[in-house]
């Protein structure tokens, strides 16, 4: 079943600067081979539920076998009958607001 999720996989206790830890997290995500994309507070996985969570516990795992406390905040999208929701829903969002920005200037004309 396609799923989509965002997750943040963060070590807990080794000081400030994180970005070697989630760069190993994201790097196991990234040769998945499973559609994802990371921004400054997430990662988004999409596929089938079981590789998707696969890859979650794999990128888990990287730190917590080194003994590094890991955080992991996830949230999940499941949607049957749905593929590509990571760029389906961001062009459909997109589109409405286009669509809101136009009937607005629209009106604006109206009204003058």
């Amino acid at each position: 079943m396609n799923t989509l999720i965002a997750v943040a996989i963060a070590p807990c206790g080794t000081g400030e600067e994180m970005s070697a830890y989630v760069g190993e997290v994201v790097r196991v995500i990234r040769e998945s081979g499973l559609s994802n994309r990371t921004n400054s507070m997430f990662t988004e996985i999409e596929g089938d539920w079981d590789e998707v969570m696969d890859v979650v516990k794999r990128a888990t795992m990287v730190l917590a076998e080194k003994g590094i406390r890991t955080e992991v905040v996830l949230k999940a999208d499941i949607r049957p009958g749905y593929h590509d929701m990571m760029h389906g829903k961001l062009q459909r969002l997109e589109k409405r607001l286009a669509e809101d920005t136009d009937a607005g200037n629209n009106e604006g004309e109206r009204q003058e």
